[in-house]
């Protein structure tokens, strides 16, 4: 019954988030829209102006030749014409609105966040660079586990089964927080879809190993034919958001189904099962709760930097822990009962 209750509150979560997903009230500003039109025009939003709009403030062209452009690198650091307008023009709206009284309002979907160094969400992408390397840390300390302190087979293979496994799902998951990283530091087409497609990616990798360990499937054959369906789902999934059309609405119900069977098979797993470890299941269930009503519960950002999403991914750094902590223990259980068994 417990794993039922959180099971609804957890898909009653879901639907809330989906729900609330609505166009932003910043952007449809009729000031804000005259503004960045008129940025755009003039290259200006009061004293500051941007190099890259197609008029600097003496009227001078800046459309210069490809071998005259900057490198990639420097043009990453700045901002194009309609990005910095939006930006200044966001700026100045939310100071008028505060003098006014008002709240702070989403603008293109998001907080009116301050930039640092050229970085649209400083704060997160520090925590995504820190969760990467919790990440990282428990990926290669897994490794070391397994492959230099548990006993070796006489074939020097590991007695724990799910080695690869976790392996590849460390792999993706690195994969993923890299590319959160990038696309929280800069906002534009290619990194979005990056940043989706790796969060698709290591959602059914994860799906995957959550049936192959809950299940206890060890032969090879079993392994792919479960593991099959599910790759060719993701594949064409991702294949579809960047080659045919990017739709934000499908791709969120595709990835919230994936994570709510995994996490109902691990919270059935660790209830029916007498691992030892077990409680750290929960301890991750309960984080994955906090961020999703963080998620929900949104709030406008503290001194213009900390916002739900940015709370969101420091509770993701502690239960990345205690997940690694969990495949670490699973290991060197699953190698002792091995053991055992061979004596």
């Amino acid at each position: 019954m417990a794993i039922r209750r959180r099971l609804v509150v957890f898909l009653v979560s879901v639907i809330c988030l989906i729900s609330v997903i609505t166009a932003s009230d910043g952007d449809s500003d009729p000031i804000y829209i005259d503004c960045v039109d008129q940025c755009e025009k003039t290259g200006c939003v009061g004293d500051i102006c941007f190099q890259h709009c197609k008029l600097t403030s003496n009227g001078k062209s800046v459309s210069d030749p490809w071998y005259l452009q900057e490198p990639l690198y420097i043009k990453w650091k700045k901002w194009d014409c309609l990005s910095g307008c939006r930006y200044q023009c966001m700026l100045v709206r939310e100071k008028e609105r505060e003098k006014a009284g008002y709240r702070p309002v989403k603008y293109h979907g998001k907080w009116p966040l301050h930039r640092a160094f050229g970085i649209e969400e400083p704060v997160a992408v520090a925590l995504s660079a820190l969760n990467l390397g919790v990440q990282f840390h428990g990926w290669v300390s897994f490794f070391i586990l397994v492959n230099y302190k548990l006993p070796l087979r006489p074939n020097r293979q590991t007695y724990y089964e799910y080695t690869g496994l976790w392996h590849i799902y460390g792999t993706f998951t690195m994969n993923f927080l890299f590319w959160s990283a990038v696309y929280h530091s800069r906002d534009v087409e290619m990194t979005e879809k990056l940043d989706y497609s790796s969060a698709a990616a290591v959602l059914g990798v994860s799906l995957i190993v959550a049936i192959l360990r809950a299940f206890n499937v060890r032969s090879e054959a079993t392994r792919v034919m479960v593991s099959a369906p599910l790759i060719a789902f993701v594949t064409t999934h991702i294949l579809y958001l960047n080659c045919y059309n990017f739709d934000y609405d499908l791709n969120l119900k595709v990835c919230a189904t994936m994570a709510v069977a995994q996490l109902l098979i691990w919270a059935v797993w660790a209830g029916v099962s007498s691992h030892p470890s077990r409680w750290k299941i929960w301890l991750v269930a309960f984080g994955e709760g906090l961020i999703i009503i963080f998620q929900i519960y949104d709030f406008p950002p503290f001194w213009g930097f900390l916002d739900a999403d940015a709370v969101s991914h420091a509770i993701a750094i502690i239960v990345s822990y205690i997940w690694w902590s969990f495949i670490h223990d699973d290991s060197e259980h699953r190698t002792t009962a091995l053991l055992k068994k061979a004596k």
